[in-house]
């Protein structure tokens, strides 16, 4: 994916984000999905200018069905934002990069 934005799977979502010792912004998308496309260099830019405070990983939904199924995801794109192991907050469609930060730095305090 990149150096700053993980993608995970059914298999290692629990190790990379109900484990992870920093909050954790999960996007759920699809190839086929136009905002999902253009929420990625939002994502990418975000997690660039906010490493290591905060973790930001991808989950597609069409080839992790049951991670998807488990926490109900209808429309895409859509942000959870996790802490200490729960999501706390969800964000469903675009979301311009300043109100992403904004939204993640009321996560980090």
């Amino acid at each position: 994916m990149s150096d700053y934005v993980l993608e995970v799977s059914d298999a290692n979502f629990a190790d990379e984000v109900l484990k992870a010792n920093v909050p954790v912004v999960v996007d759920f998308w699809a190839a086929w999905c136009g905002p999902c496309r253009m929420m990625a260099p939002v994502l990418e830019e975000v997690a660039r200018d906010m490493d290591g405070k905060v973790k930001i990983v991808k989950v597609n939904v069409d080839k992790n069905r049951t991670t998807a199924g488990n926490y109900k995801i209808m429309s895409i794109p859509t942000l959870m934002f996790f802490k200490g192991g729960e999501s706390v907050d969800t964000q469903v469609g675009f979301v311009p990069k300043e109100q992403l930060k904004k939204k993640i730095d009321e996560l980090l305090g």
